[in-house]
This record gives C-alpha cells, structure tokens and sequence, in this order.
C-alpha cells in the first residue's frame, strides 16, 4: 500500500502525484468542517446551544468516569464566568436536559446531572459519531497512527502558542 494518493487527474502519467503540505491542511479543514456541521446538526436534534451541548458532554463524561459536578467545575471545564454558567444552567434546567441535585458531602452544594432523556439522546448522537471515527481509525497502521496523532499534537502546540502570543516558528 503507498502512501501517496491522487490529488488531481491532470497528467496523470507525468506529474508527481505525493501528498503535499496543503493537501494535508486542506483535508484537516474539509474534517473540521465537517465536523463542525455534524455538531450542529447534533445542537439542533436536541434544540441546545454550543455550550449546552459541552455541558452535556461534561455532566455524560463525568457520569460515565463516576464522578460528580457542580457549577464550578462545569464553568472550568467550559471556561465561562460563573454567570455564563448560572445562566446556561439555568436554561438547561428548563429544557429539562439538567438536573439540580443535593450534594451529598456539602449542604450548600448542588450536583448537576444531565437528565436521563436527555443524556440518551446526546449519548447516542455522540457515540455514533465517535463510533463511524473510531472505524475509520481502526483500518490505519499502527505507525500510521503514531503519525497522525504525533501531527496533531503538533497542531496544537501551534495553535496554543499561537494563542498564548508566542510564535516559534519565527526564529532567526
């Protein structure tokens, strides 16, 4: 099996036909955006926001792991204000997607969990995306794969110096 693939049947016998740069990049944002869609559509089959639709994955995650969360972790997860959070709590209570629970260990304390409805139906449009991911992952080389996740480690390494206002990439 090789490694390089067509990008373009103009001279098909005569022009080098290698993977490039670009054609990486631009099939890392042909995925992110049809990621993106694949998540909206997600946010719209169960009429919530972006962020709602993180807070479910935070409270499911967190579910799934045995552990408990309450606003202030919900807000770091997210990293939005305690207000943001209040009110994103707040909305989602009233849709009924959350839940407000006593804390067993802090009198003062609330738990939030996501409501059972609710938690189904993003769980099943969560794992079947991350299910149809996991297929196309699994058909790669294990050297493959130590590849692909070596180059997007290095993503986001750009991507948070970036950021964090630093550019490594412009040393003399």
């Amino acid at each position: 099996m090789t490694s390089e693939v067509m990008t373009s049947t103009a001279g098909y016998w005569y022009e080098d036909s290698a993977v490039t740069a670009v054609d990486v990049l631009n099939a890392l944002r042909r995925y992110r955006s049809a990621e993106s869609a694949a998540q909206r559509r997600a946010r719209e089959s169960l009429g919530i926001g972006e962020n709602a639709l993180l807070a479910l994955r935070v409270l499911i995650d967190a579910e799934h792991d045995g552990r408990t969360v309450n606003a202030k972790v919900l807000a770091e997860r997210l990293q939005i204000t305690a207000a943001s959070t209040s009110a994103l709590v707040d909305r989602l209570v009233r849709s009924g997607h959350v839940e407000r629970h006593p804390d067993p260990n802090d009198r003062r304390g609330v738990i939030l969990t996501a409501t059972g409805t609710s938690m189904r139906d993003a769980v099943r449009v969560i794992e079947e995306l991350d299910a149809r991911a996991l297929e196309v992952t699994e058909h790669l080389r294990t050297d493959d794969m130590a590849v692909v996740v070596e180059f997007l480690d290095e993503l986001v390494r750009v991507v948070d110096d970036l950021d964090a206002g630093t550019d490594h990439t412009r040393r003399a």
